[in-house]
């Protein structure tokens, strides 16, 4: 079952979303401590003229992990590149890439946690002593020999670090961790958003925006795009709380920052399922949604918001979430009001 793209859901980032993002550690906003320690490790390496440690960033979608890697090679003043993890299918393209790198460039794999086994094993000389196997021929004529590279620094950044594995993990020297942010942080983002999409917005309307944004900048900087486009088109293009409440209702996010399909998935374990237990896989189908985008996307702010629980029986529903949904919850929950 396919449906229309949600507000909030994943999807490849436009032209103007990515020209929002901060092009230096002073320009990015939020996660302080780990910017503390970034730019210790920045300093370090640029003093002494070598390569980064190799960093694992981890967290939700949407909070600074690939800007921050971006960031890093424009300190450094080094080459950026990047891919993913789905994207390197064999061996040979992770070592046509990592054979053309100069010494002290950053190499980026997104949603590391997703390189084929075949493929991260490559990875494993090349991190650690920064050469690469290479395998001529097939059969028992086939011979291994050993290219050098030079000094780089990998980044990877993961949605699901526990997917990571034991020996991947071990061989990075920086781990970093990105928190939700906090409405004063998002508002900021927003504001400087604005003026970078020359848009006029009041403090108000930005604090109203930052409540919506499930304490993510990537959704505050969608949101405000949409706000923008509501108020060129049907206000006189300033975005003030009024406007910024009009147009979040027409896209329908609600108060805590739920789109459709947030409210899908609750409405689905309320009505459906009686308030749950109810399996990841029963209720992707049921939302129209494939499992990891649920459990990757959509989850992880609903858990931190209280409005659903994992059992190991499966998702249930608390009493949040039928004083949200304005549902009255059953007299008998069996279990689902936890």
């Amino acid at each position: 079952m396919m449906r229309e793209d949600s507000l909030l859901s994943p999807a490849l980032e436009s032209d103007e979303e990515i020209s929002l993002r901060p092009r230096n550690l002073e320009e990015f906003v939020g996660q302080p401590r780990v910017k503390e320690r970034l730019r210790i490790s920045l300093e370090a390496s640029i003093q002494e003229g070598r390569p980064l440690d190799h960093i694992l960033f981890s967290g939700p979608p949407g909070l600074g992990k690939t800007t921050l890697a971006g960031i890093m090679a424009a300190e450094k003043g080094v080459a950026f590149r990047i891919t993913s993890g789905p994207a390197l299918d064999r061996p040979g393209d992770l070592a046509a890439i990592l054979s053309n790198l100069q010494p002290q460039d950053i190499f980026f794999i997104d949603e590391i946690h997703r390189l084929p086994r075949a493929v991260e094993e490559v990875l494993y000389p090349a991190m650690e002593d920064f050469q690469l196997d290479v395998v001529l021929g097939k059969g028992p004529t086939a011979q291994s020999i050993r290219i050098d590279l030079p000094r780089f620094t990998l980044i990877g950044a993961t949605t699901r670090k526990g997917k990571v594995t034991a020996p991947l993990r071990d061989r990075f020297g920086i781990e970093e961790k990105l928190d939700y942010y906090q409405p004063a942080d998002l508002a900021r983002i927003i504001r400087r958003s604005a003026r970078i999409l020359e848009v006029e917005i009041g403090a108000e309307a930005a604090e109203l925006i930052s409540s919506r944004s499930r304490q993510t900048p990537r959704i505050a900087n969608r949101l405000l795009a949409r706000v923008r486009d509501y108020a060129v088109a049907r206000a006189s293009g300033v975005i003030d709380a009024g406007v910024a409440e009009e147009a979040l209702a027409v896209f329908e996010v609600d108060g805590l920052g739920l789109d459709k399909v947030d409210r899908s998935i609750l409405e689905v374990i309320v009505t459906k399922f009686g308030g749950g237990p109810v399996g990841l896989s029963t209720l992707s189908i049921a939302v129209g949604e494939e499992p990891e985008t649920v459990e990757d996307a959509y989850e992880p702010f609903l858990l931190q918001s209280g409005l659903i629980k994992r059992t190991p029986r499966g998702r249930v529903a608390t009493a949040h979430t039928y004083s949200h949904l304005g549902i009255d919850p059953p007299s008998d929950p069996q279990g689902s009001l936890l």
